[in-house]
């Protein structure tokens, strides 16, 4: 009976150990910041994500803070500088933070649209009325870019414009950047720009639809006039300097929230537009081509 209840206090014991190891991340982290990059504008950035961050609390026990920044950098630089734990981030802006961060951050997961595809791609949306039919028709005209790192709102395509032969620096007569993509559109829709690079998913999702649904512009009056090849959905990044149990329950938590929170995952994909079924799992190797176009991209601005 003695042996007996000595194994049990033994097993006890190493139960309970076996707790504090797993939960010893939370005696550091009670907060978990979480960066989000500025495709729309930040009240809506953070009203989307509002059953997104009580999931994140019940499930992981902690206190969830969501961090925005004006522009895309400000959410790479607070990665950089341990400000915030992890972010939702495009490919471009992962690329940016893998190489300010001197690889110090990885991806976790990329969501995937209910058809299977894991990508998405860059449009240039002009006014429907304006005339403007291809890209040829912009020669001359001002095409806004959404934010220096931003994939499908800059990288991409600048990038592919080049290889199918138009400089933007020469053939439009300005490339500002908007600050976000939802600016860049209602810019065009304004007049205020004549194009305007953003994204869409496919037919249904993505920029413009979604602006369409929130009464930010009306339907009919936006239209695509190039589009560029699939682009790999970005990646949920998060710092490799955390410790490994805290890493690993993210990645678990937030892969399992479509089936155990469907309408917070919807909501934060995109609402009533949204398309996406869930996350898969990927890999820095997925994100070196952009890095490789980023590379590239720096090297045309620094020959003028």
């Amino acid at each position: 009976m003695k042996n007996v209840l000595m194994l049990a206090a033994v097993a006890a014991s190493l139960t309970l150990s076996s707790q504090a190891h797993a939960d010893g991340w939370k005696d550091k982290y009670k907060t978990i910041r979480v960066g989000v990059t500025s495709a729309e504008n930040e009240k809506d950035r953070i009203a989307r994500r509002a059953g997104f961050t009580a999931y994140l609390e019940k499930e992981l026990g902690a206190k969830i803070e969501i961090f925005t920044a004006g522009n895309y950098d400000g959410v790479i630089q607070a990665l950089a500088s341990d400000q915030i734990e992890f972010a939702f981030l495009g490919s471009s802006a992962y690329a940016a933070a893998y190489t300010e961060t001197n690889g110090g951050v990885e991806p976790l997961l990329a969501s995937q649209e209910q058809d299977g595809s894991t990508g998405y791609y860059s449009v240039v949306t002009v006014r429907c009325d304006s005339g403007y039919k291809s890209v040829n028709d912009l020669k001359g005209k001002v095409l806004a870019f959404a934010d220096p790192d931003s994939t499908s709102g800059y990288a991409v395509p600048y990038f592919n414009l080049v290889r199918q032969g138009y400089d933007p620096k020469t053939f439009f007569s300005a490339v500002p950047f908007s600050g976000s993509h939802e600016t860049g559109v209602m810019a065009v829709l304004n007049k205020q720009f004549d194009a305007a690079a953003t994204y869409i998913n496919n037919e249904t999702s993505g920029i413009p639809q979604r602006m369409e649904t929130k009464g930010m512009i009306p339907k009919g009056q936006i239209c695509r006039i190039w589009q560029s090849p699939e682009i790999t959905n970005g990646p949920l990044t998060i710092r490799k300097n955390l410790p490994a149990d805290l890493i690993r329950d993210v990645k678990t938590v937030i892969k399992a929230m479509p089936e155990k929170a469907p309408e917070a995952f919807k909501e934060m994909s995109g609402g009533a537009n949204s398309t996406a079924k869930g996350y898969v799992d990927v890999d820095h190797q997925r994100y070196q081509w952009i890095i490789d176009m980023r590379e590239w991209l720096s090297k045309q601005r620094r020959q003028g």
